[in-house]
């Protein structure tokens, strides 16, 4: 038997598990009584909520790997930098390097000594990696940052309509209730005229 009930919570939802907002066409069909109502406009606001805490969390994320990005390409374009130098065999490389916050140190770096590199992984955790491992796991992580960042973006339009939506069904209900009262309201005096006759 196929349930019929238009406020039975659908499983819909996008690619990454939110919920799609249920569309109100018929306010008469969604809330059967007035009294259902305030139930009714209050599940919509907490779902609003719900919505609104998501975008906030899902625009940081973004954010965090908008910034993420940049640094992953520029230790790449580096990595690259040390594998062709290497592979010409090129002259000792003359740079400056941080040792602490404000304290530097000159080194000469001769291309046979770039077997490998050293890179943070997160967490005040390094690991040295060989130079051809690092250059893949960096475009890897890249590609996946991207990835992520459009799911991202993706989401936020995803977000935003849901909250246009439920905006619009917390809006119709509520002029649907106002509209009852009114009607209950001239009934009720329509009732004592005849009564008062």
């Amino acid at each position: 038997m196929a349930d019929t009930n238009p406020r039975a919570i659908t499983a819909e939802t996008n690619p990454r598990g939110i919920p799609v907002a249920p569309f109100v066409d018929d306010v008469s069909d969604y809330v059967a009584t007035r009294a259902d109502v305030e139930a009714t406009l209050k599940s919509f606001q907490e779902m609003i909520s719900k919505y609104q805490y998501m975008e906030v969390n899902t625009q940081r994320r973004g954010a965090g790997l908008r910034d993420k990005i940049p640094d992953i390409k520029k230790t790449m374009e580096m990595v690259k930098f040390l594998k062709v130098r290497r592979e010409k065999n090129a002259d000792p490389l003359e740079t400056s390097f941080e040792l602490n916050d404000t304290l530097y140190a000159r080194a000469a770096i001769s291309p046979a000594d770039t077997e490998e590199v050293y890179l943070w992984l997160g967490a005040n955790v390094m690991l040295a990696y060989p130079i051809a491992e690092a250059e893949s796991m960096l475009q890897e992580k890249l590609a996946a940052a991207e990835q992520s960042l459009a799911n991202c973006e993706e989401d936020l339009e995803f977000l935003r309509e849901q909250i246009t939506t439920m905006e619009v069904a917390t809006a119709r209900v509520y002029n649907w209730d106002v509209v009852q009262r009114r009607k209950e309201k001239a009934d009720g005096k329509g009732d004592e005229e005849g009564k008062t006759q």
